[in-house]
């Protein structure tokens, strides 16, 4: 089931509302978000999220793999932060986990509205 392109742009104001505290720059947010859906940028989202709403309906392993593969991850940082590894972790570790975290962050939202979408 493709999730509808309308309802990501959707979710797009909604996050700029919520985020962006100045007026300014929420309307420049607001006009790349419109830019991007007619430049029609968005499709490929729309796949990423149709993939999550398949995991999403899935068993509980493949609901869980994600947080699962994050929390392991947080913990080696945090262990390496304290001096617990026995090696370093590379600098790049902390790129994946910010960008792990912010996918996670996504795809906890899209669970949330998709049960709304479902309604």
């Amino acid at each position: 089931m493709a999730f509808p392109i309308a309802a990501l742009i959707g979710i797009g104001s909604q996050l700029i509302e919520k985020l962006i505290p100045d007026p300014q720059a929420k309307a420049e947010a607001t006009q790349r978000l419109v830019e991007l859906q007619q430049a029609g940028a968005m499709r490929e989202l729309d796949a990423q999220l149709s993939v999550l709403v398949s995991e999403m309906s899935g068993n509980w392993l493949q609901r869980s793999w994600r947080p699962i593969t994050m929390l392991t991850f947080l913990l080696l940082v945090v262990c390496d932060s304290f001096g617990l590894l026995a090696f370093r972790l590379a600098d790049e570790a902390w790129t994946l986990l910010q960008l792990g975290l912010g996918g996670y962050v996504v795809g906890r939202s899209g669970e949330k509205i998709m049960k709304e979408y479902k309604k």
